[in-house]
């Protein structure tokens, strides 16, 4: 009967470059009752916008399919049914651009399905627009807003008010009549699964727990490239998702097991801990880096302790990690991505420490920082392609608070 949907964005204009990042299809019947759901998030490609509203980070979003993957299901849910939404033109204008972006015209009108929030106007007169108002109106509890499965189950529930409020039969039977004619073309559906965002405040688990756990483990492993792409990762001293998963293909590929891997953890901070009493003083901010290191790495302070104590006895010639990321007076600095801080402040700041900020990704770029260091902007990719450390800012920040 009716179809509740809803969206989150990268962004306000469909018919520019902004994408959808999450899709939401609430199934209701004539009584108003939820009778299916179904949601995923969509991979944009690009830059998630303001992720400080919506939430979704690039680290949900890297293994999500994109739109042209997913046009099939969604196509099935909303086939012969009312189209249902809250402010339906913003959700329907990002339908139909998705579907166009991919040849196909769908039969997705906001004149020709319900709005809750322009139904407002007659069953709750006086009430706000938005969505937590008209609930609240409707004396309706608060829900979680701009995630879409919520969003779509709270207008879905408000849609309910409104079926008992109109009475039988619906004063909107054209529309329900219309619905069921509406021509959609044909489209595959893929047999992909959805892919969910993280519950609120589910933290990943360390990447150390992808890696299988193998006994015995390989003796001396011939972990050098492991090392290496390790000493790039924790350049910025800051593992981003797409480095995580760089480095347990890496273990993967070189036959590493965890345990192997933990060993080489262990050899790197050992490594680092020399580098620090190479002078015979840890200073306060020394200790503070082989603190961060080993979380990173899944380590623990007995393990800083006894890196220190093993690299007072430290053979020459062993493996010298990298020096950690450090700025410098004409370093070229680029932003990407909605930041809570204005872009001209950034660069304004950027300026007064006597960086060089620019528009644009090139080969001389020292840093870009990111509003979500797994961006899909096209200047992360730039930046990606060239080797360049893509980092979010409170390290951005930290960098530039240790400029000399």
């Amino acid at each position: 009967m009716y179809a509740v949907i809803d969206v989150e964005t990268t962004g306000l204009y469909a018919g520019r470059n902004d994408r959808i990042a999450e899709v939401a299809v609430v199934h209701v019947d004539a009584d108003g009752q939820v009778t299916g759901e179904w949601c995923s998030l969509v991979n944009p490609d690009r830059d998630l916008g303001p992720q400080h509203v919506h939430g979704i980070s690039a680290a949900d979003v890297r293994q999500a399919p994109p739109f042209a993957r997913l046009a099939g299901q969604v196509a099935e849910l909303l086939r012969g049914r009312v189209l249902v939404a809250h402010n339906l033109s913003f959700d329907a204008r990002f339908l139909t651009a998705e579907y166009l972006r991919l040849g196909i015209s769908a039969p997705i009108h906001a004149d020709e399905g319900l709005c809750t929030m322009r139904l407002a106007s007659h069953f709750l007169p006086g009430a706000r627009r938005s969505l937590q108002h008209c609930r609240t109106a409707a004396g309706l509890s608060p829900h979680r807003a701009h995630s879409a499965l919520h969003d779509a189950h709270a207008a879905a529930e408000l849609l309910g008010y409104y079926l008992k409020m109109a009475g039988t039969p619906a004063p909107w039977t054209e529309e329900i009549a219309a619905a069921a004619r509406l021509p959609w073309p044909a489209i595959p559906v893929e047999p992909v699964a959805p892919v969910l965002r993280r519950a609120v405040g589910l933290q990943e688990g360390h990447f150390l727990s992808r890696l299988v756990d193998r006994l015995p483990r390989l003796h001396e492993p011939q972990g050098d490239a492991y090392l290496d792409l390790l000493d790039q990762a924790l350049l910025d001293r800051y593992i981003s998702a797409g480095e995580v998963d760089a480095l347990v293909d890496a273990a993967r590929e070189l036959g590493l097991a965890r345990a192997d891997v933990e060993y080489l953890h262990r050899v790197y901070l050992a490594g680092l801990a020399a580098v620090a009493l190479e002078d015979g003083v840890l200073t306060p901010a020394e200790q503070r880096d082989l603190v961060q290191v080993a979380q990173l790495l899944g380590l623990s302070r007995a393990d800083v302790d006894h890196a220190l104590a093993a690299a007072r006895t430290r053979i020459p010639g062993q493996r010298r990690p990298r020096d950690a990321m450090r700025l410098h007076a004409g370093d070229i600095v680029v932003f990407t991505g909605d930041m809570r801080v204005s872009r001209e402040t950034l660069k304004e700041q950027a300026r007064v420490a006597g960086l060089v900020p620019r528009d644009g990704v090139t080969k001389k770029t020292r840093i870009l920082v990111a509003a979500d260091p797994d961006s899909m902007s096209g200047k992360a990719k730039q930046a990606q392609r060239y080797g360049i450390p893509i980092v979010p800012l409170p390290v951005y920040q930290q960098l530039l608070a240790q400029l000399p």
